[in-house]
Order: structure tokens, then sequence, then C-alpha cells
């Protein structure tokens, strides 16, 4: 099934009870942009008139000449991401999202054009290796193993939420809020791990652990949550949010860092250690944070909660796993 007929297939679904998705970790949402009553409407069609930043003149001065030499930036994509972090419009054809929209910013105050390449997860990193690319909006989180050979510029938070049905007074803090509910979550996921932890330091309090549910296709989790056979679904905040704002059936009952309590997880463009860029990739996103680009990008995709006030080079970032 190519991605027109499946976005087709969730449309038809979305009628129904439960909202249609595919895959295993966020929803694929309808043709046409349903939006919740009264909320934000989110723009899937290949016409995106993009928001565009000028060129800053400071920024632009730190790119390579090698890179200034060429003209444009080669910007590595996920292929087969999910709303609204890159995906294809509704002409099947166009690349669309957050992640192209900020790509697009920092080729914008960089003073290069930009050339998306849309590539699988592990060939972004090789992409990078092999000097194809000279970065990666992707949806990338900061980690310590990582940064041995990668450079970061920060560009949001990286926050992960808990979904459950509209209207209701529930509420998630921490473990506590979970205690004896069911959720449903993705498997090797860092939601998962937290979830886990939550569970254990129930039992621990004298609590009850929390019930967790695995669901193999996302649209399987929707139906379990809309007929009341979960109490929520702990996903990716962007996946989440997109979600809420275009079916208008759930709403988000809370919002966690990716690195749990260890550390505020941030996302992060993705260049080669030491290949000259990450310092122009920061300026030219502070340049766009200052000039309001940036919060206007992340609004219109419903992800102004993952703002970040400026761009750091290289952060703390998720610990590696003992």
């Amino acid at each position: 099934m190519n991605r027109r007929r499946a976005l087709t297939a969730a449309l038809a679904l979305a009628a129904g009870p439960a909202l249609a998705a595919c895959g295993s970790g966020a929803a694929v949402e309808p043709a046409v942009p349903v939006g919740a009553a009264g909320g934000p409407k989110i723009d899937i069609g290949p016409d995106q008139h993009r928001v565009r930043a000028a060129k800053n003149a400071r920024a632009a001065a730190l790119v390579p000449a090698r890179v200034r030499a060429t003209g444009e930036l080669r910007v590595g994509v996920a292929a087969e991401s999910s709303p609204p972090l890159t995906f294809y419009a509704t002409d099947d054809r166009t690349l669309i999202g957050v992640e192209t929209d900020l790509a697009t910013l920092v080729a914008d105050a960089l003073g290069l054009r930009l050339r998306l390449e849309p590539l699988s997860w592990e060939n972004l990193f090789v992409g990078l290796d092999s000097g194809k690319l000279d970065a990666v909006f992707s949806n990338v989180t900061v980690t310590e193993e990582r940064k041995e050979k990668y450079d970061f510029a920060t560009y949001r938070r990286d926050e992960l939420a808990v979904e459950a049905r509209k209207g209701t007074r529930w509420r998630v803090r921490g473990p506590a809020d979970v205690a004896g509910r069911t959720l449903a979550v993705g498997t090797a996921t860092n939601q998962e791990k937290i979830l886990l932890e939550w569970s254990e330091q129930n039992v621990r309090a004298g609590r009850k652990p929390v019930d967790i549910r695995y669901y193999p296709k996302t649209s399987d989790t929707y139906l379990a949550l809309q007929s009341g056979r979960i109490d929520g679904y702990f996903g990716p905040n962007p996946s989440v949010a997109y979600h809420v704002n275009t079916a208008g059936q759930t709403e988000s009952v809370g919002r966690f860092s990716g690195g749990g309590d260890a550390v505020q997880g941030k996302i992060a463009a993705t260049t080669k250690k030491g290949g000259g860029l990450v310092g122009a990739y920061a300026a030219a996103l502070r340049a766009v944070i200052a000039d309001g680009s940036y919060r206007t990008v992340l609004d219109r995709w419903g992800l102004g909660a993952e703002a970040l006030t400026t761009s750091q080079i290289n952060p703390p970032g998720l610990p590696r796993t003992p």
C-alpha cells in the first residue's frame, strides 16, 4: 500500500469510533486535516507556505568555505517518519513537517539552498559519516554515546506525553498517578523504560503496579483507548500532540522529559564531529529563535511546548545505558 492509499484508508476509518494509524510508534493521520473542535488545524497539503527566515550574516560567516562554495545545505531527514516530524503531504511527494520547516529556517539563516535527503534511520548516520550529508534533522536526541561521534546544536525539548480520552480529570505527574492504571506503550522505547521504573517504584511504595499493554499497531492502541480498555497511551509528545490536534477525541494529561529524571532530553541538529558546522547551526538557530520564526514553526505543528530559549552545542545528553 502506498502512502496516499494508506492516508485515504486512515480517513475512512477515522469516521468510526477509533482513529486509524499504522506502524509501531505513531499515528498516520487522515489525508484531510480534520482538526479538533475549536483547536488548531494542521495543513498537510503540498503547498505549505513555509515560514522563511532572513540570512544572518554572523551565522553565515561561520559556515566552512567548502560548504559555502556549494551554495547548498544537504540535510538528511527520515524517509518514513511520523507526523508532525517528517512525512509526505497529500500529493505523496512533498516532504513536510516540523523537521523540514526548521531545516528550512537554518538554511535560510545561513544563506544556503536546502537540499533534503530522505533516508532510512541508519542511513542518516551513514550519510554523516561518509560526508554526503551536512546535517541530520530527524528528531535525534542528544546522548552521551552519540556525542563521541557527532556534534549537536539543540532545537527542541525531547518530550514524552500521556494521552487519554478527552474530558478526563486524570492528570499524570509521576509514579503515584499511574498506580493501578492500564497504559499502552511501545516496546524498547524511553517511555517504556520510564513506565517500568514507575511501576517498580509503586510496588516498593506499597501501591499497585502499572498494567502495561503492548499493541502491534497504533490503530489498535487508539481503539483500546477509545473503548476504555486502557486508561492512556504513553508516547512521544510530537505524535501525541499531532493526534490530539487533528482527532479531537483525546487530550494530553502529562508531559515528561525523554531523559526521565536523569536529564532534560534535547533534540538537535546533528553533524559529523569536528566538521566545523555545529557553530553555524547553533548561531542560525539562535537567530531564528530571536526573530520569532522558530516559534511560529513550532506552533503551526502544535509543538510550542517543546520550544527552547536558545540553541546549545553538545549539552549534557541522555546517559549511557548500563
